[in-house]
């Protein structure tokens, strides 16, 4: 796969990011799957409006090194082991979008209580991984262990994660899962 390309992609879909309201400011991140080895991400701390493909990162998957002077997003080790463990996965999203927001700082795991977003979703129930420190091992390791089953997980008090097959299908796992937590906090709202 051409490289540039993958980095157009990659930088245009962290603008449509914020664009469709899934993460503020420069909160959140974006990869592509290059091959087995390589994905390019969004960089560390930076606005989306001012990226440019030029500020997209390529990454070893396995050694976690990269090309240039600009540094990855802090997340990077978390896409990476899911690229490892999931051969059939070539996107990876991280955001902050609300309802599923709540949902993990509430530290609750999601019944998704739709058949629509259980298929898109790959699961019945969207599992939290208990709260750790940004960029550690262990949100590395509880994160994956929430996806292990599911094409999304919830971060406790740091938003959520979505893989899918390609760009365009984790966006649509972001989206639903949106919708799977929002239906998720109506159902818990009548039974209070």
């Amino acid at each position: 796969m051409n490289i540039e390309i993958i980095k157009k992609e990659v930088c245009e879909a962290g603008k449509r990011l914020l664009k469709e309201g899934l993460v503020a400011r420069t909160w959140g991140n974006v990869s592509i799957r290059v091959n087995e080895r390589q994905m390019v991400i969004t960089p560390s701390g930076r606005k989306y409006e001012e990226l440019t493909p030029n500020d997209m990162v390529l990454v070893d998957i396995y050694t976690l090194k990269y090309e240039g002077s600009i540094k990855p997003s802090s997340e990077l080790k978390l896409h990476c082991q899911v690229y490892k463990n999931r051969p059939n996965i070539n996107s990876v999203i991280h955001t902050h979008q609300m309802y599923a927001s709540i949902v993990a700082a509430a530290q609750k795991d999601v019944e998704v209580l739709q058949k629509e977003h259980q298929l898109i979703l790959g699961a019945t129930v969207i599992k939290a991984a208990p709260y750790a420190l940004p960029n550690t091992k262990k949100i590395t390791v509880e994160t994956e262990n929430a996806i292990e089953q599911s094409n999304a997980a919830l971060m406790a008090n740091h938003g959520v994660v979505c893989i899918g097959t390609d760009l365009e299908n984790a966006f649509e796992v972001a989206r639903t899962l949106e919708k799977a937590c929002e239906v998720f906090i109506e159902s818990k709202k009548k039974t209070a």
